[in-house]
């Protein structure tokens, strides 16, 4: 694993840590998905974060908002310091869950909570960019569960029936999804419902730049999709193993564990 995705990595564990709360695997999962996005794709910095024209990154899947924090704490946008005095404590704005009321500044695009409405979210916002002709991209990032919930069909017949091209789907497929229901091969689904789809290793940063790019750059009406093939906890031997940190923050010394399991990897 690259310095990179284990400092990330490591400030997610000590944000946990301080606000005792946290859905640690699901973080794990999708970092270096993010991280790519910010330092490598996307049109956004944190002196222009309230621009017209920049990238949008929606985080659907509102439970890993502790892999949001530490990329913007790394691009400049908040500083460490003050993320981990005031996280998750009462009337603060550094929430589990992201609130856009909170930053006027900027930085953060949407409420995060209940699972299947950021998709929807950023199929508003791709398609306003597109009736005001913005060259702006819009990416979300969703958990292969929310596929569960009908508005996330629902926001892909719209997206692809206004042929918003300007529209990058992620799914962290960590395999959550089998749990509750066969949803079959997503490429496939997601192809029939008009997206340009692409499949690729969600914790292959080289990997990951090379398909958000092969995408961007096709213009051809239609909304595009990466499938990002993840693994729940990785970079922890521990938290890939026991299912427990699903929901759970380290305390002192399963900090230090696990911040030590996260260097050797």
């Amino acid at each position: 694993m690259n310095p990179i995705a284990k400092k990330l990595r490591q400030n997610a564990l000590f944000l946990s840590h301080k606000c005792q709360d946290g859905n640690l695997q699901s973080v794990f999962s999708c970092l270096d998905i993010v991280w790519v996005l910010y330092d490598k794709i996307m049109n956004w910095s944190a002196s222009q974060a309230k621009a017209e024209d920049r990238d949008f990154f929606i985080i659907s899947k509102g439970q890993a908002t502790l892999a949001l924090y530490p990329v913007l704490i790394e691009k400049g946008l908040f500083s460490m310091e003050d993320v981990s005095s005031h996280i998750g404590q009462f009337n603060s704005r550094y929430c589990i869950q992201t609130d856009l009321t909170k930053f006027p500044e900027g930085g953060i695009e949407n409420n995060a909570g209940s699972l299947g409405h950021g998709l929807p979210f950023a199929v508003g916002i791709a398609y306003a960019n597109k009736v005001k002709k913005l060259p702006s991209y819009t990416y979300v990032l969703c958990g292969d569960g929310e596929f569960c919930e009908g508005t996330m069909w629902e926001s892909c017949l719209f997206a692809a029936g206004k042929k918003l091209d300007n529209l990058c789907l992620i799914v962290d497929d960590n395999r959550s999804v089998g749990a509750m229901v066969d949803m079959g091969n997503m490429a496939q689904k997601l192809a029939a419902f008009g997206f340009d789809v692409k499949e690729t290793d969600g914790h292959n940063m080289d990997a990951l730049e090379q398909t958000f790019k092969e995408l961007r750059a096709v213009k051809n009406n239609r909304p595009k999709a990466v499938i990002a093939k993840t693994v729940r906890g990785y970079g922890s031997k521990t938290m890939t193993e026991k299912d427990i940190w699903f929901h759970k923050a380290p305390n002192a010394e399963e900090l230090k564990q696990l911040q030590a399991e996260v260097e050797a990897a």
